[in-house]
């Protein structure tokens, strides 16, 4: 990308580490400069920190901009075009995660707002590709595993899996989520962006140390004797190393053919009940108290939340990676939960030190 290769580090090198956090060898020069709308969340913090690291520039769109990062913030509305334009000018690529957090009750006012954020951020994306004189090779667009259905027959992946909407099984007020999801994606398609290269992220959860972080929660259930199966502990659930989801961007990056929707997932995902007892034996404890559909219903009301997040089945496998040649340095739950485990001590331990 302009004349310049961004670095990929295979998995059979080594990974090194800061404070517990990923540091990939740097280069000696940046080469590409990256802006990320939306990303001052868990993920564009994972991206941004990798990319800094190796010494590239990144630009990070935000409503409310943090000066203290270690790379420039500019603000954004998410929704009409502004002075951040003039940073598409100079990108080579673009990753926009930009949306409101799917953490909340789906009532109404809130399915509206996860939908609009989605939805307009991604139209005004679209527009400032298509608005400047040398528009970025490559916008890659959050997405979501939940665009596929809740089943536990086969997997989905890019070619033949299932969309959600209507499926057996699944309450009703799930297909919110699909349908957003599904609308998420059109918008993509409707841009005309004939000189960059679009890609669909069809992410499963990104599992890393961060605080705040899904593995961060799901880990304090387990320290704390709550990490047991939830639900029947039938249904699926599709994961990634943050390493991996690092590792995939770039190998995305770098190899022109791959576009359209891609699944960032890990190639092996396991029942809930697999799951949890993989992550009870990593951190050491043998007792998981388990909860009920019903008694999931009731913690979810009191936490302003839903149960889909954890009792949905996303049976996701990214055959478009691998056929691609892409290898996973952690396909397996169980390696993976012992790196992350081992590195949440490490820096957990050092900011009690501190």
């Amino acid at each position: 990308m302009t004349g310049a290769r961004i670095r990929h580090i295979p998995p059979s090198e080594g990974v090194t580490l800061c404070n517990a956090r990923l540091i990939i060898p740097q280069p000696a020069t940046p080469l590409v400069h990256i802006v990320i709308p939306g990303g001052t969340g868990q993920v564009g913090a994972i991206l941004a920190r990798a990319f800094v690291s190796d010494g590239h520039t990144v630009t990070v769109l935000s409503r409310r901009p943090d000066r203290s990062s270690n790379w420039r913030t500019l603000q954004w509305d998410g929704d009409t075009l502004g002075p951040w334009v003039d940073e598409f000018n100079s990108a080579d690529v673009v990753i926009n995660l930009a949306g409101r957090t799917v953490n909340c009750r789906y009532n109404a006012a809130n399915q509206q707002a996860m939908m609009n954020s989605r939805l307009d951020s991604t139209r005004v994306v679209g527009e400032a590709i298509s608005s400047v004189a040398n528009p970025p090779r490559l916008w890659l667009q959050a997405s979501t595993a939940t665009i596929y259905a809740h089943r536990l027959d086969a997997p989905n992946d890019e070619y033949t899996g299932l969309l959600g909407g209507d499926e057996p099984g699944a309450p009703r007020k799930w297909n919110y989520s699909a349908t957003i999801a599904r609308n998420w994606e059109a918008e993509v398609d409707k841009a005309v962006t004939p000189n960059t290269r679009k890609v669909k992220l069809r992410s499963a959860m990104t599992m890393s140390p961060d605080s705040g972080g899904i593995f961060d929660t799901l880990l304090g259930l387990t320290r704390r004797g709550l990490g047991g199966t939830s639900g029947s502990g039938r249904q699926f659930v599709s994961w990634i190393h943050d390493y991996d989801f690092i590792q995939s961007i770039y190998w995305i990056i770098e190899h022109e053919a791959i576009d359209g929707p891609v699944n960032l997932s890990s190639p092996n995902p396991i029942p809930n009940s697999d799951f949890m007892r993989v992550l009870r034996k990593a951190w050491g404890t043998r007792i998981g108290l388990s909860a009920t559909a019903l008694m999931l219903e009731v913690g979810a009301l009191f936490m302003r939340t839903e149960t889909e997040l954890v009792l949905k089945s996303r049976r996701v496998v990214p055959t478009k990676l691998t056929n691609s040649g892409f290898a996973f340095r952690f396909p397996e739950w169980a390696g993976a939960a012992q790196d992350l485990c081992r590195r949440w001590r490490q820096e957990n331990g050092r900011i009690r030190q501190t």
